[in-house]
C-alpha cells in the first residue's frame, strides 16, 4: 500500500515538473525560431538609400540574436519595382521601397504625400512636418487597411531634377522632349502639363533607353543619376526641385504581425534610426552629388526663380484635378499645403 503510495506522489511530482517546464521550453523554441525577411528594392548599390538598408538589414541580424534573419536585394536584383510593390503585398518578400505615389490606383490620398502634383513641398522642413508628423502615421494606417503594407519609416532620395541628352533650360526647350516617368498617371499628366512628351517605362529600363534614344531624358536625384551611371548617356542637368520624392520602407503587414512583440518593435524603430540617418546623409551630400556630376562632364543650366514660377503655374491646375479623385485625397492635400 505504501509502495502504491510512493508510486503515486512520485507521477504527481513528475507530471507537474514536465507542466513547470512546458513554458520554459516553449520560450527556448520561440526565442530560436527564425524569422526570414527578404529586403528587396531597386535603389543604386552605393546610394545613400541603399547603404542604409544594409545599415538596417545588419541591425535587424544582430540585434535580433539572429531570430530575424534579414536578406538584402538591392538594384532590382529580385524584379522591378512593380513586382517588388505586388511580392511585398502578398508576402513573396517581406520589405521593398516606394513612393507613395506607387499606391494612387488603390489609395489616391496616399500618393499626395510623395509630391504629387509636383511642386507640392516647399522645402526639406516642410518635408519633415507632413511625413515625421501625424500625417505621415495617417497614411501608414491606410495604406495597411489598403493595400497590406505598413509604412514602418520614410527615407527619401530627395528633390528631382531633369537630366536630359540636349540642354533643357525652360519651358520652351522642354516641349516634346520623351521623358522616362514611372507607370503612374499623376507623373504623366504632369509632364504634359508642361509640354514634354512623357514616356512610362520601369526603373530598370532607363540606361538602355537613353543609350538607344527611347527617351530623350528623364528625372531623378543626384545620386541615382551617378549610382546608375545615367549620366554616361545624357550630359545636361536641370536642377529644377520640381518633386520631393520620400520613399516609404514597407514592411508586409501580415508577416510583421505573426512576430513576437518585441521584434515587431525592433523592426520599428530600428527602421526609423537607420532611415533618419539616411535622410541626414542624403541631404548633407546632395550638393557634393552635383559637383561629382559636373566633374564626370556633366553640364548645369541655371534655373532661375522666376523661371520655376512659370513651370508652377502651367501645373497649379494638376492639385484641383487629382483632388478630385476623392475627398479623402482632396483633403490631404490641402493638410500638406497647410504647412507648407
Amino acid at each position: 500500500m505504501t509502495l502504491n503510495n510512493n508510486f503515486k506522489r512520485r507521477s504527481v511530482l513528475q507530471l507537474g515538473a514536465a507542466a513547470l517546464a512546458t513554458p520554459a521550453l516553449m520560450r527556448t523554441a520561440w526565442a530560436q525560431e527564425k524569422f526570414v525577411c527578404k529586403i528587396a528594392h531597386s535603389e543604386a548599390i552605393g546610394s545613400p538609400f541603399t547603404n542604409a538598408f544594409d545599415k538596417w538589414t545588419a541591425m535587424l541580424n544582430e540585434r535580433s540574436d539572429g531570430r530575424i534573419d534579414a536578406q538584402h536585394f538591392p538594384a532590382s536584383q529580385l524584379g522591378g519595382l512593380a513586382q517588388l510593390l505586388e511580392m511585398s503585398r502578398i508576402g513573396t518578400i517581406q520589405v521593398t521601397a516606394a513612393g507613395p505615389d506607387s499606391e494612387e490606383a488603390i489609395a489616391p490620398e496616399i500618393a499626395a504625400t510623395a509630391g504629387a502634383p509636383g511642386f507640392i513641398y516647399k522645402n526639406e522642413a516642410h518635408v519633415d512636418a507632413v511625413l515625421q508628423g501625424d500625417i505621415g502615421e495617417e497614411i501608414s494606417q491606410i495604406a495597411r487597411e489598403k493595400t497590406g503594407v505598413e509604412f514602418i519609416a520614410y527615407g527619401e532620395v530627395g528633390f528631382r531634377h531633369l537630366l536630359t541628352k540636349t540642354p533643357v533650360t525652360d519651358l520652351a526647350s522642354l516641349q516634346g522632349v520623351k521623358l522616362r516617368v514611372p507607370e503612374v498617371r499623376i507623373w504623366v499628366d504632369f509632364w504634359k502639363k508642361l509640354g514634354a512628351n512623357p514616356t512610362p517605362l520601369p526603373y530598370s529600363e532607363q540606361y538602355s533607353a537613353l543609350s538607344t534614344g527611347v527617351i530623350d531624358g528623364l528625372d531623378s536625384d543626384y545620386f541615382s543619376v551617378l549610382g546608375f551611371k545615367w549620366h554616361e548617356q545624357a550630359k545636361y542637368v536641370l536642377p529644377t526641385y520640381h518633386w520631393f520624392l520620400p520613399k516609404a520602407i514597407r514592411m508586409n503587414a501580415a508577416w510583421l504581425d505573426s512576430l513576437p512583440d518585441d521584434l515587431q518593435e525592433l523592426c520599428r524603430t530600428s527602421a526609423k534610426e537607420a532611415f533618419g540617418e539616411q535622410r541626414a546623409i542624403n541631404r548633407a551630400g546632395a550638393d557634393q552629388a552635383l559637383e561629382d556630376l559636373k566633374a564626370a562632364g556633366c553640364t548645369v543650366s541655371p534655373f532661375p526663380a522666376e523661371e520655376k514660377a512659370k513651370w508652377e503655374e502651367k501645373s497649379a491646375s494638376l492639385f484641383d484635378e487629382f483632388g478630385a479623385t476623392s475627398p479623402e485625397t482632396a483633403e490631404m492635400i490641402a493638410k500638406i499645403r497647410a504647412l507648407g
